[in-house]
């Protein structure tokens, strides 16, 4: 089978993660691999923040408590070590396929180097927050971003999970 093809199938997201540290140079990597995300018009306006710093990391994970409604004691990134935050340019129509297309390459990027991931949603609401819009000036990005989403990554505990079955009667060929 195509190794891509075979990735897609095998990819799974996984919500346990050890604490074990990502080397920069994988995260690298991954973050790389989704700038080669398709974009509307090849403008490439989606843009990655990867976050291990434990500190920030813990203000993500308490923003994002709130937003969802869960205790503070609830970890939304199940314990990864990194997150990898895609955010896109708002001001470009296509801004959240263009995203989203990243984060399914940053994902298979993950798997086809070992690691697990899972997208994490409310990236949206915390960047509309005078918090996080502080955060993105201080990386020089003063555009209007949308938070598409976050990557949870980090190492887990093989196996992952099987896949569920397939539903039937959702591809249709006409000709």
């Amino acid at each position: 089978m195509n190794e891509v093809i075979k990735a897609i199938k095998e990819r799974r997201s996984i919500r346990s993660f050890r604490p074990d540290a990502v080397p920069k140079e994988l995260i690298g990597q991954i973050a790389e691999a989704g700038t080669y995300a398709a974009s509307g018009r090849g403008m490439q306006s989606p843009v990655i923040i990867a976050v291990t710093d434990k500190e920030l990391l813990g203000r993500l994970r308490r923003a994002n408590c709130a937003i969802g409604g869960w205790n503070s004691d609830f970890d939304p990134f199940y314990g990864a070590p990194a997150v990898l935050i895609v955010l896109a340019d708002k001001s470009r129509p296509t801004c959240i396929y263009d995203g989203s297309l990243v984060m399914g390459d940053l994902m298979l990027a993950a798997h086809s180097l070992g690691l697990g991931s899972c997208w994490i949603h409310r990236a949206k609401e915390e960047f509309e927050t005078e918090e996080f819009r502080e955060l993105l000036a201080g990386l020089g990005l003063n555009g209007e971003y949308e938070g598409i989403g976050h990557c949870a990554l980090g190492y887990y505990d093989p196996p992952a999970p099987a896949p569920a079955p397939r539903k039937e009667n959702r591809v249709f060929f006409l000709g």
